[in-house]
């Protein structure tokens, strides 16, 4: 079995320096990562953080496992009283049109009735 290698610590420097190396002698992703002894599939995914998001992305460090988004975000007082009355005026809107559909339907069913026994 090959022997692992223990997880190294990239600076963004270091990362930015192996993206433009890449373009700037036309190598290939596994050419740079043997230059740079990188592990496999290393230099293609900073390339493509480089290019969707930019060189600062590069900086940015990624270990561990990603946020799942849970910790509650905190509104500005006027934005959160903005949101309830918006959501009090949809609340009032829906109840006041399945009253209106209510009353439509109760329309067209005394109008059938009468024409069933009007005839």
């Amino acid at each position: 079995m090959p022997k692992r290698r223990p997880n190294k610590k990239y600076t963004g420097e270091f990362k930015q320096e192996v993206v433009e190396t890449m373009w700037r002698d036309k190598l290939s992703h596994s050419e740079v990562e043997r230059l740079y002894d990188l592990p496999r599939n290393r230099a293609a995914s900073w390339e493509r953080i480089y290019l969707e998001e930019g060189v600062e992305a590069l900086y940015i460090e990624r270990r561990g496992r990603a946020s799942k988004g849970n910790v509650s975000k905190k509104l500005k007082p006027e934005v959160e009283e903005d949101l309830l009355a918006e959501v009090q005026r949809l609340r009032a809107e829906n109840a006041y049109l399945k009253k209106l559909n209510a009353l439509v339907a109760e329309r067209v069913r005394q109008e059938r009735k009468q024409k069933w026994y009007g005839n």
